[in-house]
């Protein structure tokens, strides 16, 4: 259902720049956000000029409406981000994981268009429509180039206020977070920004596995060796959904160190619409007809992502999550020649020797100061920091 509108900053008419076409949609690169981050600023108070285009501001509660709204903007073949997609969210919505019911602020212009995805989490509150399974959040865009992005997310910004007293966004990447600040700060919100999570990267454009591997640990690259040596592992890689190697993932899930999963419905929905779509890579290492570790990744648009993996707590002194880790690299560097591996959210020790670089998370806490309950969350939030920083 369509919300009414509120006060909102996208009824104002703001000079903008000559028109720009339309682009493919997707999330921005690291020096694109920093310039929708810089354009939201310069646009805080501009001039009339001849030439203006009107924001359209409008809140939602349900997905239905989002995505007739959309008209396809949400789909698979327009996002490339896996958790920008409608498909994703409505499966979090199906399977309860969000924190409260869908609330989304979209901002539209000619040509271009941004969604916030949030969650009401009752009594004033809000939180990123998203869940642990979601290892990136950030706003949704459909078309436009910078400027025109920076003053939807403003627009959006200024159309939550009296809404929500708090919202807290995360994991927000560092190339996200800029932008997402300047402009909730514009907007009139009182923006606490920390860092919250690591998300390790490693960066294999053009590579081969040869050229991967010998950049890692030697003390990695000789466990790995040693251990395969004596593992007598059987490994498959299913590039797509079966449900046998889905059996086998869930039973050495079950038998790791990691705590229960949260929604194995959910997780198995995921598999087997990636799989569907060809983006999914499953890997089971078998000894002796038991299942001892298995992984599941996916990889799309030049980026290769594991989401899970998981070996057997009895067989840890045999290393098989090393031993499948080493072929599964293999397999997806030779075969898929992405031009990133992003191993998910968590600062894990043993993830440094497997990738290149540790980019920051972020959680932002955004508080109104127009309501009680913001207030009084933006002057607790800044005692804190004080006596943090004493």
């Amino acid at each position: 259902m369509e919300l009414p509108r509120g006060r909102c900053s996208g009824d104002e008419r703001l000079a903008a720049p000559r028109r720009a076409e339309p682009r493919a949609s997707g999330p921005l690169s690291g020096g694109q956000h920093r310039q929708v981050a810089r354009l939201a600023r310069d646009l805080q108070g501009a001039p009339d000029r001849a030439a203006r285009r009107v924001i359209d501001f409008r809140l939602f509660d349900d997905l239905d409406a989002v995505e007739a709204d959309a008209a396809h903007a949400l789909d698979r073949v327009t996002q490339a981000s896996l958790y920008d997609r409608i498909e994703w969210l409505r499966a979090h919505a199906r399977h309860g994981l969000a924190p409260g019911a869908a609330w989304i602020a979209r901002a539209r212009t000619d040509g271009a268009t941004a969604w916030l995805f949030l969650a009401d989490e009752g009594r004033g509150r809000a939180a990123a429509f998203a869940s642990w399974y979601t290892l990136s959040f950030a706003p949704v865009w459909q078309g436009g180039d910078a400027t025109d992005r920076a003053r939807l997310l403003r627009a959006i910004a200024g159309g939550l206020r009296g809404r929500f007293g708090r919202i807290v966004l995360a994991p927000l990447p560092a190339d996200a977070v800029d932008a997402m600040e300047t402009a909730f700060a514009a907007a009139g919100w009182w923006v606490d920004r920390q860092e919250s999570s690591a998300n390790w990267v490693a960066h294999v454009a053009g590579e081969d596995f040869a050229t991967y591997w010998a950049r890692r640990p030697s003390r990695l690259r000789n466990t790995a060796r040693r251990k395969a040596r004596d593992a007598g592992l059987e490994i498959a890689i299913h590039d797509g959904f079966d449900a046998a190697a889905w059996a086998a993932y869930e039973a050495v899930y079950a038998g790791s160190w990691k705590p229960n999963e949260g929604s194995p419905a959910f997780l198995r929905e995921m598999a087997e619409r990636e799989g569907a779509a060809g983006c999914l890579r499953l890997a089971v290492a078998t000894r002796e007809g038991r299942p001892v570790a298995a992984q599941m990744w996916t990889v799309e648009h030049g980026t290769a992502t594991i989401h899970k993996l998981a070996y057997v707590e009895t067989e840890r002194a045999r290393s098989p999550g090393t031993v499948l880790s080493e072929v599964m690299f293999r397999h997806v560097i030779e075969r898929d020649c992405p031009a990133l591996i992003d191993f998910g959210t968590g600062d894990d020790a043993y993830k440094a020797d497997w990738m290149d670089e540790k980019r920051p998370l972020y959680r932002l806490t955004l508080h109104d100061p127009r309501s009680v309950a913001g207030l009084a969350g933006a002057a607790r939030a800044r005692i804190a920091r004080w006596r943090a920083a004493r």
